[in-house]
């Protein structure tokens, strides 16, 4: 595959600098950074180049590294969740995005509830694949499950970052158990790659520490809930509870054992269901009832059906005009216009703009 990516560094509030990519063309589709990425070297990877492939088809993808991986600084004293919250918003603020759909895979499901939560208003639609919103020591607080956990982060001091690839190996098979000697042997060199053993070790305490659960009935867009029925990595009960608690959530499964889906049967399912939940969404934005328009932006609307421009909007309403403008850009996107003839239209209908 050619390399079409455009990689760009964003500097976040504590000076880390995040590596970005934007790929593709249409409209954007922002996907969570989520563990074991190399926004360059995914490019060429059997393991994620069809994502990136055929996720840049109908939209302009932007991925990036989250920071202590791949091309953003690995050097870092704070790889917290709040972090990688921090670093979406970084990311999302430094390509000046207004409103998007936000795809979060694995532990990048959880940033990406947590950042839907903080910030309604920029999140048309989430999508998440593998996710989990409970750490494995949220879930399970057995003293199995602590053995577990600790074996699992003593098996990547040991062997993260030797050329041989047999402690990682251990990795790889629950990452992907369905996948050929190609791709599992892809994966073992994306580990070695992205990042140290040492980083690898805290990113494992902190995933096991995760938990948004209480924060998914907050969740007020749309949302597509994508897991495989047999993922040894993060189990299928934990994507359905998700499901469950996100109002008006679809749920969709997918028959394959891999957390990281490869170029299989139930990849096709979950492009095919992706494209058709932006799609569907997209033409019900179309027949847009106002309704979801914050009071402010309403009094906004009203005022530009009334005929008033944006300085006059701004003294009627006691703004700043630069003020109005950020609202006015905020109804287009939620309002799917382009222009303001267009939302004019659309709030007469409803019945704006009778009187100043």
């Amino acid at each position: 595959m050619k390399n079409h990516q455009k990689i760009q560094f964003a500097k976040a509030h504590d000076g880390t600098h995040i590596a970005y990519a934007t790929t593709g063309n249409g409209p954007v589709l922002v996907k969570a950074a989520n563990w074991l990425s190399h926004i360059e070297h995914d490019w060429v990877c059997p393991v994620w180049q069809h994502w990136m492939a055929d996720l840049s088809k109908q939209h302009t993808l932007i991925r990036y590294d989250e920071r202590g991986c791949g091309l953003s600084d690995q050097n870092v004293d704070d790889l917290s969740f709040d972090s990688w919250v921090s670093d979406l918003e970084t990311v999302v603020d430094a390509i000046g995005l207004k409103r998007f759909p936000l795809l979060g895979i694995s532990q990048g499901g959880a940033v990406a509830i947590a950042y839907a939560v903080k910030h309604p208003e920029r999140v048309s639609h989430l999508i998440l694949y593998g996710a989990y919103a409970r750490g494995r020591l949220v879930r399970d607080q057995s003293s199995e499950a602590i053995d577990e956990a600790a074996t699992m982060r003593k098996l990547i001091q040991l062997g993260w970052g030797r050329e041989h690839d047999a402690f990682r190996q251990v990795f790889a098979c629950q990452f992907m158990p369905g996948g050929s000697l190609t791709d599992l042997q892809a994966f073992n060199e994306l580990q070695r790659i992205s990042c140290s053993a040492d980083n690898a070790a805290k990113f494992l305490d902190e995933f096991n520490r995760i938990n948004v659960l209480h924060m998914a009935s907050k969740i007020k867009c749309p949302t597509l809930v994508l897991h495989a029925k047999g993922d040894l990595r993060v189990a299928y009960d934990e994507g359905r509870l998700i499901a469950s608690q996100i109002p008006g959530a679809q749920f969709v499964p997918l028959d394959s054992d891999n957390h990281i889906l490869l170029n299989e049967p139930a990849w096709d399912v979950f492009m095919q269901e992706v494209n058709d939940f932006l799609a569907e969404n997209k033409v019900k934005k179309s027949v847009y009832t106002l309704s979801d328009l914050t009071p402010r932006e309403t009094q906004v609307l009203n005022q530009m059906a009334a005929g008033l421009d944006n300085q006059s909007i701004a003294t009627v309403l006691g703004m700043k005009e630069k003020t109005v403008r950020n609202h006015i850009t905020h109804i287009f996107d939620k309002l799917v216009v382009e222009n303001r003839s267009q939302a004019i239209i659309m709030a007469r209908e409803a019945g704006l703009g009778k009187t100043n």
